[in-house]
């Protein structure tokens, strides 16, 4: 199956290079482009470069697309206000939202522009909703405002704050969706997915970097520690590592690659909960996008909306502090079951912007784990997309760190690695 799946988009057959003992009897294939992982960042990268005439394939480890990080998140599209100015995650988020703005609406994807509150509930807070403001404005997000408590309580009635800044460019939209499209267009244009296959490695011929593959089947067993022999040693021309959670994993097993320029990876696993089938929950308690002040490691336990109306709050911050394994990050075998204690974490942070809350009122949801390079207690980082520039090899991109907005940011993160890869 894995090498029928790569045969589809190998056309023509090149003189290999110096085949690598290590393996002998691993076959071997040349191919065009590889982008590795299938989420929706993936998904937008593979579109763009097949658009741009390149013929694509696709892996990932999971049955299907969009299975890890691009389906736990709250499915907002963000205007971007909150990141430092001049940063990657700034400009990608202003020019991914109006990218995706676009795109959703040329094709129908269901999508809201519904706008979002974000809010100081104490006057302590105001400072750093002044700062946000002045961040947006640099950013470029020019259709911000400033609320007094009046005016944010009118449009929001449930709503307790003592000043908000109103957002009306952030928006939500249906992540599966999106991500069906971005499938069906790059399949159009030629390119290939082969699920259930998982990179575990590569190294270097020449100054191309040879991917290690393996169907997934053959993992299953795996330990962690005994050396993976691959079904198929892979060697295109064009290689993106956007494999989440375990592209930093990932990289360390491309052998030849200089380690020193890896960051390290973090892990937070943020849970949401939803509101009860009660009159709440029929008839929503707000109509736009409600976020606290951000909080470390995240942007607060915020109300969002989805397209069905259903309200849910999260996600809250749970760093995983102990030691991640390979095959827990290969395998995507993280824990995403929500721990209904954690509820009693989210009470009185919501009824900080939202006092009517009843007790009893929230229900599990679900949890998503973030791809973060800090951990507790340091700074945010930004994303990270390195190409030869940093690390030397011809043609291989890594993207680590794409956590939020990487769905607001991945039409621009396409555009941005199709053009280090090709130019233009």
């Amino acid at each position: 199956m894995l090498r029928q799946g790569v045969d589809r988009v190998i056309k023509r057959r090149f003189h290999l290079p110096k085949p690598s003992d290590i393996w002998p009897n691993a076959p071997k294939e040349n191919a065009d482009c590889v982008v590795i992982g299938a989420g929706v960042v993936g998904l937008a990268v593979a579109r763009e470069l097949s658009l741009r005439g390149k013929e694509v394939l696709v892996l990932d480890s999971a049955p299907t697309f969009g299975t890890v990080t691009s389906s736990r998140n709250s499915e907002v599209i963000h205007a971007g206000i909150y990141y430092p100015p001049d940063s990657l995650k700034a400009r990608f988020c202003v020019r991914g939202r109006n990218l995706l703005y676009q795109y959703c609406s040329q094709r129908g994807i269901p999508h809201d522009q519904i706008g979002k509150l974000i809010v100081a509930t104490a006057a302590s807070e105001i400072p750093k909703l002044d700062e946000l403001f002045n961040r947006g404005i640099r950013n470029g997000v020019g259709d911000l405002r400033m609320l007094d408590a009046s005016e944010a309580i009118k449009m929001e009635p449930e709503l307790h704050c003592v000043k908000a800044l109103l957002s009306p460019a952030s928006g939500i939209v249906d992540s599966h969706s999106l991500m069906l499209s971005l499938v069906g267009e790059a399949e159009t244009n030629g390119a290939t997915f082969s699920y259930n296959t998982s990179v575990i490695g590569g190294h270097l011929e020449g100054n191309q970097m040879a991917l290690h593959v393996s169907e997934i089947k053959t993992l299953a067993s795996w330990d962690g520690e005994t050396p993976l022999q691959p079904d198929l040693l892979l060697i295109p021309k064009f290689v993106v590592n956007s494999s989440g959670l375990s592209a930093p994993a990932l990289a360390k097993r491309f052998h030849g690659l200089n380690t020193a320029t890896i960051p390290p990876a973090c892990y937070a696993r943020g849970s949401y909960f939803t509101l009860s089938n009660s009159d709440s929950a029929r008839h929503p308690p707000f109509k736009h996008l409600i976020y606290p002040i951000p909080e470390e490691g995240g942007l607060g336990v915020h109300v969002t909306l989805d397209l069905d109306g259903q309200v849910k709050f999260g996600p809250d911050v749970e760093w995983i502090h102990h030691h991640v394994p390979d095959t827990t990050k290969f395998l995507n075998r993280f824990h995403y079951s929500v721990n209904a204690e954690r509820v009693a974490r989210f009470y009185p942070e919501i009824r900080k912007y939202y006092p009517n809350l009843k007790d009893g009122s929230l229900l599990p949801g679900y949890s998503g784990i973030r791809p973060k390079l800090h951990g507790p207690g340091q700074s945010a980082r930004d994303f990270v997309i390195q190409g030869e520039d940093i690390h030397g090899v011809g043609g291989l991109v890594n993207l680590f760190g794409i956590e939020s907005p990487g769905l607001t940011s991945s039409l621009a993160i396409a555009e941005y690695v199709a053009a280090m890869l090709l130019g233009g």
